[in-house]
């Protein structure tokens, strides 16, 4: 009788223990479980506060944009086409010249109007909104610039291309006022688990070790971008050889644009 309640007394300490440990090893799950969702949920807003700043650059950067070509354009050929006005007034047989410079001046400011229609912009894929900026930079003569692609293969979010357009923006800023370069030459190739843009300029280059210069700022504002969305980011510069950047995307790699609950 007395094994039996010792039998008895010892199983239900184990049970009880059993239940004890089911009980602490849950609360620890769940605490786990809410610090990775509260985590995940300041990872997303982070995001999106560096979506949202992101894109008030990308409209800053497009009104420099249109007041660039408003006056180093624009503004010139009209200036252009009142100078050959007065001039035709005397010889109409420079009126063509006049007819020619106004027809031009139409064609500049329906591209400008690309830049101010938000419609347009949003309409345009990746490729797309960086050959429109490799166009502009032809147009105003700031640098011979080409752009190479092949067909997209993957439709990426919209918020993973602003961010990528960015880091690019960031990188042709920096080699049109920076790097003294003749050409900037760009490369977009979509493959089935990837995108790759490689970009690289003939400029004078600088030390990648240095500090305090408005390269590094820039290299860590791209660098900081790249993260954003888990795309990996490769500065390569050398005083007198120029700076290229090579920027790849996995399509499958989790992104902070994509955070899932990874506890049910």
């Amino acid at each position: 009788m007395e094994r039996q309640e010792t039998a008895i007394l010892i199983t239900t300490i184990i049970l009880v223990m059993i239940i004890v440990i089911m009980i602490s090893l849950f609360l620890i799950f769940q605490k786990r479980k809410n610090t990775l969702l509260l985590q995940q949920k300041e990872d997303q807003q982070r995001f999106e506060k560096s979506i949202a700043e992101t894109q008030i650059e990308i409209r800053e950067e497009t009104l420099r944009n249109i007041s660039w070509e408003l006056h180093d354009n624009i503004g010139q050929l009209l200036t252009l086409a009142k100078i050959q006005v007065s001039v035709a007034q005397n010889d109409p047989n420079k009126l063509q010249e006049v007819t020619d410079t106004i027809t031009k001046s139409l064609v500049e400011l329906r591209s400008l109007s690309k830049l101010i229609n938000p419609d347009a912009i949003k309409s345009l894929n990746l490729t797309e909104a960086i050959t429109m900026e490799i166009e502009r930079f032809n147009r105003l003569q700031f640098i011979k610039a080409t752009i190479t692609s092949n067909e997209e293969v993957e439709v990426l979010d919209d918020k993973v291309e602003i961010i990528i357009f960015r880091i690019l923006q960031e990188f042709f800023t920096n080699t049109i006022k920076h790097s003294k370069a003749s050409n900037l030459d760009v490369n977009v190739v979509y493959d089935e688990e990837k995108l790759v843009i490689h970009a690289k300029d003939n400029g004078v280059g600088f030390n990648m070790n240095g500090s305090n210069t408005k390269q590094g700022i820039g290299l860590c504002n791209i660098q900081n971008r790249g993260k954003l969305i888990n795309a990996n980011v490769i500065l390569e510069s050398e005083e007198g050889k120029g700076t290229a950047m090579t920027l790849t995307y996995y399509y499958n790699k989790k992104s902070l644009t994509s955070l899932e609950n990874e506890v049910d």
